[in-house]
């Protein structure tokens, strides 16, 4: 028998071998990506620990540090273990977590490296639940000591792990910020009280295959896969943001379709408080797409969209007075305000002046799309703490600079009293602090679906910069959750904190 064992043969057949022979287990794990002298140190010290020594790797899919990584394959990193003679087991997690696999081992002592003695020091926040359950089935924590080598940074800097751009953007703002700097930034963002506003969003995907055009019109014909709905518009900023603080509350007018009601209730239940009018003549928007995939990559094109949002939306005047009322009443009980202004009817010149009056610190988000091009524009606000934008809607504000992105994005922050960002796609984004400009270069051209790459950028960006955190760095982590979100089909996932720091702590290691 091999030395690379699924979890079942080790629950059912070896452990229960080994614990009759008496022999003790030691367990480590993580992503190996690439083996070094460091991993080396640590697994021969952790088989000292114990007689046998299993060592577990996170499944690629569920590795967390950005896209691109694991840089080499689950089969691949298994066999880099399996060929170490102090090993005695490989197996594979297929979880995020290492709970799985704790459950299967049930290990006498978990090894960790040094780097993790310390809880605050976990980025995963996780390492405190693993000694939990490693004492609840009879084991313990222990932890190696040695230099501490990082396959991430050989990865990044002589693998072609990231590119040349992006290594030299990482060169210089490590000169002026710290890993520790973003997780103390994340720390204080746990303490804010946070009301998001916005046009609630139903996306509906339908995937199918393209066959080619109609043989009697000038129609795509396609063969049908299957039909998935994501909450979007203001629920999938409130879904990013709620593994950031726990004190988060959304705000907006749905239609009092029933089942739409209750997938948002579900969704968000112990994650955000839900303050919602319902309204019996305007519908909950849907949003639908139908998308065929890359042959190739998991890369999604869409080919035709349908909506179902009325020419003239009028909400029935008690639902909206309803909805102002609520917002005048408790707006000011609020550390920040995220305004999504989706241009489907929701925000109206009162509700602007009651949120720009009253709201301690503003971030704002005004999208153009098909259905409001050219009457949604960014301008009709007067006052925002943060902001962010991409490049049509920039245009559209300020179309006399509409080759000169930078002083464009000047005179928007002079406009708003505010910093911001301007998205842009496979180029990055640009930062504005103070009238200067800060460029920071896209961190991933592998792209799946770029629906929710800017929600997830202003989301991120927006509330460290409402903890305090500089622009540059704002514009650091909101292209973190650009990337993220780029590779997350529509709003299929949410962008999660762990996620944010786990690929903030790769792009640190360059």
């Amino acid at each position: 028998m091999g030395k690379i064992v699924s979890q079942e043969e080790f629950r059912t057949n070896i452990r229960p071998r080994l614990k009759n022979e008496g022999k003790s287990i030691a367990l480590c794990h993580g992503v190996f990506d690439l083996v070094h002298p460091g991993h080396i140190i640590h697994l021969e010290q952790a088989k000292e620990m114990a007689d046998i020594l299993v060592v577990s790797i996170t499944a690629a899919r569920y590795v967390r540090k950005g896209p691109g990584r694991p840089y080499f394959n689950d089969e691949m990193r298994m066999k880099f273990l399996e060929a170490l003679e102090c090993i005695d087991y490989v197996m594979l997690s297929e979880g995020y977590t290492v709970d799985d696999i704790i459950e299967s081992v049930e290990p006498d002592i978990y090894v960790k490296g040094e780097e993790y003695a310390k809880e605050e020091d976990d980025i995963t926040g996780k390492i405190s639940e693993e000694k939990a359950l490693v004492e609840q089935h009879g084991g313990r924590l222990g932890f190696t000591t040695g230099q501490i080598f990082s396959s991430t940074k050989l990865i990044n800097t002589a693998m072609s792990g990231l590119s040349d751009e992006v290594k030299q953007y990482m060169e210089d703002f490590k000169t002026r910020h710290s890993m520790r700097e973003i997780r103390d930034y994340a720390n204080k963002i746990a303490r804010l009280k946070v009301l998001v506003i916005g046009d609630v969003i139903i996306d509906k995907y339908t995937y199918c295959n393209v066959q080619g055009i109609m043989s009697k019109d000038m129609g795509y014909s396609a063969r049908l896969s299957h039909t998935e709905e994501y909450l979007g518009g203001s629920v999938a900023i409130t879904r990013h943001l709620a593994t950031f603080t726990d004190n988060l509350t959304l705000m907006s007018i749905i239609g009092d379709e029933e089942k739409i009601n209750r997938y948002i209730v579900d969704e968000l239940e112990g994650r955000a408080q839900l303050e919602l009018t319902y309204s019996s003549t305007v519908p909950t928007i849907v949003k639908h797409r139908y998308l065929t995939r890359n042959g190739k990559r998991e890369e999604y094109r869409k080919i035709f969209a349908i909506n179902n949002i009325p020419e003239n939306i009028r909400f029935e005047k008690e639902a909206y007075a309803d909805f102002k009322e609520k917002l005048r009443k408790k707006i000011a009980d609020y550390d920040v305000v995220f305004l999504c202004d989706f241009g489907h009817g929701l925000i109206d010149k009162e509700i602007i002046d009651i949120i720009q009056g009253n709201a301690k610190y503003l971030v704002l988000n005004c999208q153009t799309n098909s259905t409001n091009k050219g009457l949604n524009i960014i301008t009709k606000y007067t006052r925002a703490d943060a902001f962010s934008l991409d490049q049509q809607e920039l245009k559209l504000a300020f179309p006399e600079y509409a080759m000169d992105e930078e002083l464009g994005l000047k005179k928007l922050s002079d406009h708003l009293k505010g910093n911001g960002w301007l998205t842009r796609g496979s180029k990055g984004a640009y930062g504005v602090c103070d009238g200067t400009i800060q460029e920071c270069p896209a961190f991933t051209l592998n792209v799946k679906d770029t629906i929710g790459a800017g929600d997830s950028f202003f989301a991120v960006a927006g509330i460290f910069l409402a903890a305090g955190a500089p622009t540059e760095v704002g514009t650091f982590v909101g292209n973190i959750g650009g990337a993220l979100g780029a590779n997350i089909v529509g709003n299929k996932e949410a962008i999660e904190k762990v996620n944010v720091l786990k690929y903030a702590n790769t792009l640190m290691n360059v």
